[in-house]
């Protein structure tokens, strides 16, 4: 196989990967599965795993070392490196093995800046959560948009209870906007953005309370550089679930909606994913034809079916 060929779709990515150079990758030996299982990868998946181990001298073991030292040599930076692309023809697995050569890395980062171990782990399992989501969504093995564990990998991204946090910086849009708004804030001024992982039970209002104390505290004390004043601090959430369509289906009191309350709404974008996020694999092009299984699905099923449309929605709140 060219890996080289197969990468010339990605000009930008290609320079970049040649221009990093090559790596010494250290895989995990005899432990291999206990360490896939700590990450949380799904079981069914562990025996395939390790028989798609790649091997030296390969091409698979030539782009495994750039993707692994591409990580590694933006370990704690802002700027962010070019996006892993998906690449099916190096096999389901192939980034598992790119992200396990960096995982001894990101672990020493975090111990540098004296992150907990437990936060760590609880951050490095989304990467068996991120194959449990491409299950749910494609019916196959995988490993669902291989460039999200990049922010996890470079320790850029952090799980702290039901919610995950991420060092960020502000769009034009979002910064422009909050400027107009007499914040002392600007596009490029530092930022924490929010996600929903998913398979990780209720998003209760005690939950997300629970996480944003933690993130209150986590952040300037492991990160204090990234923060120049505490009337500068805000984080940014943009997701279908701050869609305020949503409020016409759903009750009051549910935690979808309280989740909303906590932020001030910003613009609206298109979100194409929401069938993906809500149905996964039980997606369909007729709206009618979607289960309606929980109230959340009789929502989105329902408000489509009418003609409507889902969009995402960016919002903000204070640090």
């Amino acid at each position: 196989m060219d890996v080289k060929a197969l990468l010339s779709a990605h000009p930008a990515w290609l320079d970049h990967l040649e221009s990093v150079g090559g790596f010494e990758v250290v895989l995990p030996g005899g432990g291999l599965a206990d360490e896939l299982l700590r990450l949380t990868v799904p079981h069914e998946d562990v025996n395939a795993i390790l028989a798609a181990r790649p091997e030296p001298g390969t091409p698979q073991w030539w782009l495994t070392e750039r993707c692994a030292h591409s990580l590694v040599s933006t370990m704690g930076a802002m700027e962010d490196p070019p996006p892993f692309q998906p690449l099916p023809e190096l096999g389901p697995y192939f980034y598992v093995y790119v992200f396990l050569a960096a995982l001894p890395h990101t672990r020493a980062h975090h111990r540098s800046l004296g992150i907990p171990e437990e936060v760590s782990w609880a951050t490095f399992t989304d990467l068996g959560r991120n194959m449990a989501v491409h299950r749910k969504r494609f019916g196959t093995a995988g490993l669902h948009v291989p460039y999200w564990f990049m922010l996890h990998a470079r320790g850029i991204l952090y799980e702290l209870g039901r919610l995950q946090f991420n060092l960020a910086t502000l769009g034009r849009t979002t910064g422009e906007t909050l400027r107009a708004a007499g914040l002392p804030l600007g596009p490029g001024s530092p930022s924490l953005a929010v996600h929903v992982p998913g398979f990780h039970g209720p998003l209760t209002p005690e939950a997300c309370d629970a996480s944003f104390e933690r993130a209150r505290r986590f952040f300037p004390r492991h990160f204090p550089g990234h923060f120049p004043g505490s009337d500068r601090r805000v984080m940014t959430c943009g997701s279908w679930l701050l869609d305020e369509q949503l409020a016409r289906y759903l009750p009051a009191d549910s935690n979808i909606l309280a989740f909303q309350r906590r932020f001030h709404p910003l613009h609206r974008f298109d979100d194409g994913d929401v069938l993906s996020f809500v149905f996964g694999g039980d997606a369909t092009a007729d709206p009618a034809a979607l289960p309606r299984r929980t109230r959340l699905e009789r929502a989105i099923a329902d408000h489509l079916t009418a003609g409507g449309t889902w969009y995402g929605r960016r919002g903000w709140l204070p640090f």
